[in-house]
């Protein structure tokens, strides 16, 4: 088969691989029909994720058609279509019982890090029954595809973290996939202001129309006093870091209201100064967290519903052959106005 294979820092191809093959009983084989690039994916590029070694196939998001079950399966069947959740869950262990599943100790975020993923025709799911999920009839399997992973993120790492209210003011630094998903979240609980800051003028414009209440580009505008002045001098209740560098993060010290929550959604690969020579008394929070996916079966239900329209993040499509141009298109966002690519198997 054929699928996108990390050699390496800044390598990677397109390469011929062994067909993946059931190792346990609670495995699954699905045939990939769709898959997407992640921005962490660009992380493990940069060599920002040690655990994902040379010769690993890329990938943790996708939908397919189950091809092949272990005898341990018993909710799915071959043909079903599935969505694959970026997170392997066991369901049984400590971590899986307390909702932790990208702790679980067989499992957690393998696919496409320490386990061959999903940028590939076929893919090996360990804990198919609970890290697979069937997808009803007449839903769109592309808008699916945010729900692996860029919805769930935004989502539990920043709106839920974040402790959004009614009410409430949000600022979501980086107007990337991850910041638009949890822009389009966090309207779930009717926020007062949902403040959109980044530097790029198209993904802004993208997120006023996805509902953000104000948008800030930080190349020719100070967010922080821009920020202060939306909010009469008190900062944000949640600001959201989505983006994974340390001028973001410490963007977001210098936004967060008294009493109000920091949530770290993206990935850093480099340490980040903590100020707490100013933050010390504020009485402010600051919460980390790796994606669970215990949110899945309610975004499922939401798209179902249409209530959440996950479609409009998809900006680019390519042949499975062309996912070396797709990498090239979707790190180059500000050129090419990439959001999500969808990669289409043969």
């Amino acid at each position: 088969m054929k699928a996108l294979t990390y050699h390496g820092s800044g390598n990677k191809s397109l390469d011929e691989q062994p067909m993946p093959e059931l190792l346990k009983p609670t495995d699954a084989i699905v045939r990939m029909t769709r898959t997407t690039i992640c921005g962490t994916d660009l992380h493990i590029l940069k060599g920002d994720v040690p655990t994902c070694e040379p010769g690993r196939i890329l990938g943790h998001e996708g939908v397919g058609i189950v091809h092949r079950v272990g005898s341990g399966v018993s909710t799915l069947s071959e043909g079903d279509r599935v969505l694959v959740s970026c997170i392997s869950s066991c369901g049984q262990c400590e971590y899986c019982r307390r909702g932790m599943y990208s702790h679980c100790t067989t499992g957690g975020w393998i696919l496409g890090n320490r386990i061959d993923g999903t940028q590939a025709e076929y893919a090996r799911i360990p804990h198919a029954q609970t890290s697979l999920y069937r997808i009803p009839n007449g839903l769109d399997e592309e808008a699916l595809v945010m729900l692996s992973d860029i919805l769930p993120t935004g989502f539990e790492c920043g709106v839920l973290n974040g402790k959004v209210q009614p009410g409430s003011t949000v600022a979501i630094v980086g107007a990337g996939p991850i910041g638009l998903a949890s822009l389009l979240t966090a309207q779930f609980y009717s926020p007062a202001q949902i403040i959109m800051i980044d530097q790029d003028p198209n993904r802004l414009e993208v997120a006023q129309r996805f509902g953000a209440t104000a948008c800030i580009d930080a190349r020719t505008t100070d967010a922080v006093a821009e920020v202060m002045r939306l909010t009469e001098s008190v900062g944000v209740d949640c600001a959201m870091e989505a983006v994974g560098i340390p001028v973001t993060f410490e963007l977001c010290e210098s936004l967060v209201a008294p009493g109000g929550t920091v949530a770290n959604i993206g990935v850093h690969g480099v340490k980040v100064d903590l100020h707490l020579e100013k933050l010390w008394d504020r009485n402010i929070a600051i919460t980390t967290r790796l994606v669970d996916t215990v949110s899945t079966p309610m975004l499922l239900k939401t798209v179902r519903a249409g209530r959440l329209n996950p479609k409009p993040l998809i900006t680019h499509r390519f042949p499975l052959n062309d996912i070396v141009a797709a990498y090239d298109t979707f790190s180059r966002a500000a050129d090419t106005r990439a959001l999500k690519v969808i990669i289409e198997m043969p």
